[in-house]
């Protein structure tokens, strides 16, 4: 093993035990609870509406039940919904990588000045020259599982899938749709007998809750925390209205 290459492996199990960000969790977690909360806001606002509105002509006597049965329905089905689609997408993420792996170890054996060539490229366009350039080519292709894990990082710009990444996605995007799912309705829990401030408390409630995402994701990451936070919530308050207002063009007349 040449010295560069055991350095590089030296710094990699130095590192093994340090802490960093999971970005992945960070994009689940994000991605199930806007997505349930803004789903389930713009689903809960267009059924109040029209409860009310049904409430107002006689026509039905408990509009704060059928809010809630159909915020509840709506919870589950988003969440169930939202993991299944985090499980598939990551297996198909796995089985991508898993395809073009293969065929870069195919490419390796078969035609291996080409992919020395494209190492070297990588090499040079990070500032590498002359012996140096040369040395550190060999260096990787000398080691048939350094120069594959490089060529799939750096030429092709894939990482490894593993397959209980499926299932712990599913499992973190479900839980986090249910969450963001409940955010809205609780609201109307708490104004049960007034519809109207129900919707006004559960708008309030999910802005906040869409600008502590938004803050949350840029502190922990890059970004402006206040500006992700706006940007969170016109986002997700937008999508929501967008929403209600089909459900209260379609199903509702106004108010009276």
């Amino acid at each position: 093993m040449s010295t560069r290459l055991a350095f590089w492996r030296k710094q990699e199990e130095d590192t093994r035990g340090e802490e960093h960000a999971r970005p992945g969790l960070l994009s689940d977690f994000i991605l199930g609870s806007q997505d349930g909360l803004v789903n389930v806001l713009g689903v809960i606002l267009g059924i109040a509406i029209a409860a009310h509105q049904q409430a107002l002509a006689g026509q039905m006597a408990d509009p704060f039940r059928i809010v809630v049965a159909g915020g509840l329905a709506a919870t589950f089905a988003e969440s169930i919904s939202m993991g299944a689609v985090a499980y598939t997408s990551t297996l198909a993420r796995r089985d991508h990588y898993l395809k073009e792996r293969d065929r870069e170890e195919r490419e390796m054996r078969e035609l291996p000045d080409i992919e020395r060539r494209e190492v070297r490229e990588v090499f040079e366009n990070w500032g590498f020259q002359g012996a140096k350039l040369e040395q550190i080519t060999d260096d990787i292709i000398s080691n048939p599982k350094a120069w594959l894990e490089f060529m799939m990082a750096h030429e092709l710009g894939l990482s490894p899938v593993e397959k209980r990444q499926a299932r712990n996605s599913a499992l973190l995007v479900g839980f986090a749709a249910i969450f963001g799912s409940l955010v809205p309705l609780i609201p109307f829990l708490v104004f049960p007998a007034d519809i109207l401030r129900g919707m006004i408390a559960s708008v309030a409630v999910a802005a906040v809750a869409l600008f502590l995402i938004g803050w949350y994701k840029a502190s922990t990451t890059v970004g402006r925390p206040v500006r992700s936070g706006i940007e969170m919530l016109i986002i997700g308050i937008a999508s929501a209205i967008a929403g209600f207002l089909i459900a209260y063009l379609v199903g509702a007349g106004p108010l009276g």
